[in-house]
């Protein structure tokens, strides 16, 4: 093994989810045990925590206040969605960040993120060792919309699916109360990639489900989805559906009406919303049946109430595998996982190069998807079923949750 002795960051970026903070325990908790690792730092607000300076020193907190990070939903060290420059065009950040390196003798870096995250990392690694700078850097997967490339799926994803399958079937049971029809549109997150819209279906596999379900890999055609809902209300005297924010016509164009320039990111993602409430309208227009859009929004990635077990331990071994793979020697890495469900459902962890993570989306494929484009079919739900088995015994107060309440003391004022 290459020994190498020093301080750790870990930061966390992008969205959050139900189990990020599980990936995070994973890191600290491992960092905090190693030899090699003098100091464990944890970033506020990702990346802009680095270059601002603004660091907690993790090994000042109480560790069962840490432990309760595993039940504790969204992002506790903080987030960003901070792009870097290209280096060779810019490399102020680049510089400022090796500075803070020094300053703290940082030898270990831990990113946890989605696409953009991975990005992130990548340039910092492939920056550090360009400089000359030893430092291992190792990425660490979250995202609920499941597209990051290179891994058989994320954490973050099974508790949002989780919690998505169950609202949908609860819906149900509410939209199914009268003897009136009626019309209803759920809108969930996913831009370009269906997973989180495709998981809607498991609700209908346990029969209280969407009638339809339309993902962003398919083309959408207004007419054609009229006409399906037309056909189910007239046979059924009432339909369900399930969209993915990120539908869109051939060309291309959002079917969703936020697309002004200003609501974008620093990464240039359109702003998406108001799906349901556009098709909503559309619907009770052509059909003058009672209809409702709901739009699920953040509920889906901070439900950590219905989160998956599943998820929440692969949340913790991908930290917890980022770190000894990185006092190992291993660096310029993205943890992911590789499983089996041929004969029940096996996972386990493994390394993946950074360049052929970052920047690249991973789509449900085509022959998941139906033929009408509007449901998927049954390899999709295999697929997923595994992912949101478990209940978590996560903590309560009074009937309530109880969450971790760190003290985040800066590094830079000890």
């Amino acid at each position: 093994m290459n020994e190498l002795k020093g301080a750790c960051i870990i930061g966390q970026s992008g969205g959050p989810t139900a189990v990020i903070n599980a990936s995070a325990l994973g890191v600290i908790r491992t960092a905090l045990d190693s030899g090699n690792i003098t100091r464990v730092l944890g970033a506020a607000n990702g990346i802009k925590g680095v270059l601002e300076d603004r660091l907690y020193d993790m090994g000042l907190e109480d560790p069962a206040e840490l432990e309760l990070l595993r039940y504790t939903p969204s992002s506790e060290l903080g987030s960003c969605r901070y792009k870097l420059a290209d280096p060779e065009k810019d490399d102020a950040d680049y510089k400022r960040i090796l500075e803070i390196f020094q300053k703290y003798d940082v030898r270990y870096f831990f990113y946890n993120g989605g696409n953009d995250s991975m990005d992130t990392c990548n340039k910092i690694s492939k920056y550090m060792q360009e400089s000359g700078y030893e430092c291992r850097i190792i990425g660490v997967p979250k995202t609920i919309d499941n597209d990051l490339n290179g891994t058989d799926h994320c954490p973050g994803f099974g508790s949002a699916a989780k919690f998505i399958a169950t609202t949908c079937m609860e819906v149900f049971k509410d939209t199914h109360v009268y003897d009136t029809g009626a019309v209803t549109v759920i809108e969930i997150m996913g831009r370009h990639a269906g997973w989180l819209a495709g998981s809607a279906a498991l609700a209908t596999w346990a029969g209280y489900g969407p009638d339809l379900v339309y993902l962003p890999e398919v083309d959408f055609d207004m007419d054609r989805f009229l006409a399906d809902v037309k056909e189910i209300y007239a046979r059924k005297g009432g339909c369900m559906i399930a969209v993915s924010e990120g539908i869109h016509y051939a060309d291309g164009s959002f079917v969703s009406e936020a697309k002004a320039a200003s609501a974008t990111d620093s990464f240039g993602h359109v702003q998406l919303g108001g799906l349901a409430s556009i098709l909503a309208q559309v619907v009770k227009k052509a059909t003058g049946a009672k209809v409702r859009g709901i739009e699920l929004s953040l509920l889906q990635r901070c439900g950590a109430h219905v989160a998956s077990q599943t998820d929440i331990d692969e949340a913790y071994a991908a930290g917890r595998a980022a770190v000894e793979a990185a006092v190992s020697g291993v660096t310029d890495k993205m943890v992911a996982f590789r499983c089996d469900r041929e004969n029940g459902y096996r996972c386990e962890t493994v390394l993946e190069p950074l360049d052929i993570v970052a920047n690249f989306e991973k789509k449900v494929p085509r022959e998941w998807i139906n033929a009408d484009g509007n449901g998927v079919e049954q390899p999709f739900i295999d697929y997923v079923l595994p992912l949101i088995q478990g209940e978590p015994t996560s903590p309560k107060v009074d009937s309530l949750p109880r969450f971790a309440k760190l003290k985040k003391v800066l590094a830079a004022s000890l």
